[in-house]
């Protein structure tokens, strides 16, 4: 299905790949995983073709249909359900053709292709991806242009979900999907009929939806059955095999040493002295994994902790202008409460998030009994938001930020403050818009963090991390002695930090008694009995769609001659102005009087089988008409 031999790429002199090997069989699921700026993304771009190999190869099996989400989302007027309708080329180029068709054979060969891709049912698996992706029936009629650029981007992927392709790169698909889009599309991969490449960090979704994992390491990729968790008790023993066969090998080489070291100088052992030079010399070192630093993500917590509760909603209404996001919200936040938020996206966790920081205040439903948000008037709250990352000064470095927060401090000061950034010396003085994705996280994590907030309101905060960073940020959120509100898809994160759940749905939020498992569990049964209750009048429309192809062919021959009748009409209608053009020249009759009167008598010919024609086309229209008619096709 896909192979990469021997595959080299540098970037500005830096090899990216040296002699990189992989190979995909069809039908595997595989994970991509690695370190942030490894190159995973530039191998994605490598195997599309938009940029070339120094060295190797990447084979793609021949005639494969390739199916990749691109940046450029759908965003014009067309509706979504149509728009991933397009996606599949063959269908729409066989349904448009289908409609001019006029050989019988021809329209027999669209019909029977129309079945074999199942084109009929095209409709029903669209609006079940669109669904599954969060979209309702209604907004499956809307525009694309009446939606922002994440769910513009989950058009896309539902678009090239619907395309089958025979290999499917994904580059973190998860990223604008919340929980319950997620835990869908771990079950569509798992039964996808193709091979799947995925780019991911959601430590749950590559457990759930691949069955390879490939490392990329220091500019190789390594194989790996299983699932991630798989892979890393595997790359863990041979990390753990290497070092023991590193420690044998030391050993070795001191004995030598000592044997070298010992007798060289006499001349009975100067041959094995010798011997044993050349052996050191052969001795390769053991290419142990050994586990790149992570750079700390510095949480401090609060001096002292405030009263409880911190924050507090009476009966507390929210949205903008007429339109009512969240109604009779009664929740309460404490000094030590870790709470994740869950609900599908458009529900109002982000609402809900605005609130706690101020940022909306409650609408007034009801002058009588006005709901109110009440907050502790010492409370410092650090918010993360990918709008907060996007709102980063992008020509100021890490550096000017810390000036910013530490105007009286020295320099001294202000470097060592900067340290505990975990960006790295060689970034303190980058431009923001230079960083990558996750070193502009770490900024932000640090920014926010400064003032030692009492409560930390996290908005998918680990969409640009990879795994091992993941991994940072749980241990400094479970390090961080102050209270943390969390929404986000990553279920790892959300098990590893929360203890208690809130679900935003229906316009209300309310604790949600269950375990992230009971909630996922919860939403494949939704899914099932969405997919029970589907429509019989989709299956109606199946039918009828299958019903009017049969009508179509059957009635095709009609069609086909009253169109060759009209044809043929049309073509002696410009012969007969030709014979008129003809035998208005003034000097016809005078210079050639024997071509007149041919002419004269082709035009009553031609005006008799004018007649005639229109006479059989109208015969021929009429059948048609009544055929269409009594198949019901008007």
């Amino acid at each position: 299905m896909l192979h990469i031999n021997d595959l080299t790429y540098r970037i500005e002199g830096r090899p990216l790949f040296t002699q990189a090997t992989l190979a995909i069989n069809e039908g595997h699921k595989v994970g991509l995983v690695g370190r942030n700026g490894t190159g995973k993304s530039t191998l994605f771009r490598l195997i599309k073709g938009d940029i070339s190999p120094d060295d190797g190869e990447i084979n793609l099996r021949k005639n494969m249909k390739l199916g990749v989400v691109d940046q450029e989302v759908p965003s014009g007027p067309q509706s979504l359900i149509q728009t991933v309708l397009n996606a599949d080329k063959e269908r729409t180029s066989l349904l448009a053709e289908a409609e001019t068709a006029t050989d019988p054979m021809r329209i027999a060969a669209i019909h029977t292709r129309l079945s074999d891709i199942d084109a009929y049912s095209a409709e029903a698996r669209g609006a079940s991806i669109l669904s599954g992706l969060g979209f309702t029936a209604e907004d499956q009629l809307k525009p694309c242009s009446d939606f922002s650029g994440g769910w513009r981007m989950r058009v896309a992927l539902a678009a090239m979900l619907f395309a089958q392709p025979d290999l499917l790169l994904l580059d973190e698909p998860t990223n604008y999907l919340d929980v319950e889009g997620a835990v869908w599309l771990e079950a569509h991969i798992r039964k996808y009929s193709g091979t799947v490449f995925v780019i991911s960090h959601d430590r749950d979704f590559l457990n759930t939806a691949v069955t390879h994992i490939a490392h990329l390491r220091q500019g190789k990729l390594f194989g790996y059955t299983g699932n991630y968790d798989r892979f890393e008790r595997q790359l863990a023993e041979r990390n753990r095999l290497d070092m023991a066969l590193m420690a044998k090998q030391e050993d070795e080489r001191r004995k030598l040493e000592a044997f070298v070291t010992r007798f060289k100088a006499k001349a009975s052992k100067a041959k094995q002295a010798q011997s044993r030079v050349k052996k050191l010399a052969k001795m390769q070192p053991v290419a142990t994994i050994v586990s790149d630093p992570i750079a700390p993500i510095s949480l401090p917590g609060p001096e002292r902790p405030l009263s409880p509760p911190i924050v507090r909603f009476d009966d507390v209404a929210l949205g903008y202008g007429d339109l009512i996001v969240l109604r009779k919200v009664n929740q309460r936040i404490d000094p030590d409460d870790r709470i994740g938020i869950l609900g599908k996206n458009g529900q109002g966790k982000s609402t809900f998030a605005k609130a706690i920081m101020d940022e909306l205040q409650p609408l007034l439903l009801d002058p009588a009994k006005p709901g109110f948000i009440k907050r502790n008037k010492k409370l410092r709250i650090g918010y993360f938001a990918q709008h907060q990352i996007d709102a980063l000064n992008p020509r100021a470095s890490a550096y000017d930020h810390v000036v910013e927060l530490m105007p009286e401090a020295t320099e001294a000061q202000r470097r060592a403050r900067l340290a505990s950034f975990g960006l790295g010396v060689k970034n303190a003085e980058t431009p923001a818009g230079d960083l990558s994705g996750g070193e502009k996280a770490r900024l932000l994590f640090s920014l926010i963090g400064f003032h030692r907030p009492h409560l930390l309101v996290l908005d998918e905060p680990a969409n640009h991390l990879d795994i091992d960073s993941r991994a940072e940020l749980i241990r400094s959120l479970n390090n961080y002695e102050g209270a943390v509100v969390v929404i986000s898809h990553d279920r790892n994160l959300l098990e590893a930090v929360v203890d208690r759940l809130w679900l935003v749905d229906a316009g209300k939020v309310e604790p949600f008694e269950g375990s992230l498992d009971d909630y996922r569990i919860l939403q494949l049964e939704k899914t099932k009995a969405d997919k029970k209750q589907k429509p019989k009048e989709e299956n109606t429309r199946k039918r009828n769609r299958q019903d009017r192809a049969r009508a179509l062919k059957d009635i095709a021959p009609l069609k086909k001659k009253s169109e060759s009748l009209e044809k043929q009409v049309t073509a002696a209608q410009r012969k007969l102005t030709k014979i008129d053009t003809r035998l208005a020249s003034e000097d016809l009759f005078t210079t050639n009087p024997e071509e007149a009167v041919r002419l004269g008598q082709d035009r009553a010919r031609t005006q008799s089988l004018i007649e005639f024609l229109e006479m059989q086309w109208l015969l021929a229209l009429e059948a048609y008409e009544l055929a269409r008619e009594r198949e019901g096709l008007d």
